[in-house]
């Protein structure tokens, strides 16, 4: 499992997969997430605005990634 260090409070769901350079856009973050492509914390998730915290568990092509709080 790959640790992403986020500087915020949180992360949107479509934006932590730029950030983690998991897709190469915006819009192919969209379609993964619309697809079913992606789970948090181990239930699928369909919804772009999904606002994820320090600790939880997104998994996409079965990878995982824990998002940790930077300082």
């Amino acid at each position: 499992m790959q640790e992403v260090v986020i500087y915020s409070e949180g992360i949107l769901l479509a934006q932590f997969l730029k950030w983690a350079n998991i897709t190469a856009s915006g819009g192919e973050s969209k379609e993964r997430i619309l697809n079913g492509d992606v789970s948090v914390n181990n239930e699928r998730e369909r919804r772009r605005g999904r606002q994820l915290v320090p600790g939880d568990i997104v998994t996409i092509d079965g990878c995982s990634y824990k998002i940790v709080k930077g300082s």
